[in-house]
């Protein structure tokens, strides 16, 4: 997949410029460690799904250890003139985020000019492991993200829930807590699409 067209081309390019740092330092690794896989997911994936809010920074996770480059950072002018900047967050872990065992494994391919897959395979998690990745903390950025993706049709209510039923059940600790932030979730997916349904037209009477 390509960035959403409403992605702005500025964040693209930075983040693409990161992307080549990372990619650059890989590519000299033994063969059989290609390609490293760097799963993508908060506002930066949002972004590239949807165009929403511009975050500055990659919450990201490889599928090796990496020795990167100390600053990992890239300042840009915003199609606004204001400046602004990107960076990978170095202590993103998602660890503590719900997410299903097979999160990574079902993430989606991102296609950037310049990055050679078979060197740094970028991937997207899907719009729905996304979505349940904000629910552990589920602050109000966190729901407006869950509506933007509801919003956009890209996640159902129905398979929200079902991926979740999946995922806690690898979990331990305060599963209360995790299901009442799920229940609200899948609310408000169901909310949005309830109003975005389209209403059938009455049926014609015979005069």
């Amino acid at each position: 997949m390509r960035p959403d067209p409403a992605a702005r081309p500025q964040f693209v390019a930075a983040f693409r410029e990161l992307a080549e740092r990372i990619q650059r330092a890989v590519a000299g690794s033994p063969k059989h460690t290609l390609p490293i896989r760097m799963f993508v997911a908060g506002g930066a994936a949002l972004h590239l799904y949807t165009g929403a809010r511009v975050t500055t920074d990659i919450d990201a996770v490889f599928s090796h250890r990496l020795a990167l480059p100390g600053t990992l950072e890239v300042s840009y002018e915003d199609a606004d003139g204001a400046a602004r900047w990107l960076h990978l967050d170095p202590n993103y872990s998602d660890t503590l985020a719900l997410m299903h065992e097979d999160a990574h494994d079902d993430a989606l391919p991102l296609s950037l000019a310049g990055i050679d897959p078979e060197v740094l395979d970028i991937r997207l998690l899907t719009p729905t492991d996304l979505a349940l990745s904000k629910v552990a903390r589920f602050g109000d950025i966190d729901r407006t993200d869950i509506e933007t993706l509801a919003r956009r049709g890209l996640i159902t209510a129905h398979a929200f829930k079902q991926r979740a039923e999946e995922a806690i059940g690898g979990y331990v600790g305060d599963l209360g807590r995790l299901r009442g932030s799920i229940e609200q979730a899948a609310r408000l997916i169901d909310d949005i699409e309830r109003r975005q349904k389209p209403r059938r037209s009455p049926p014609k009477t015979r005069s």
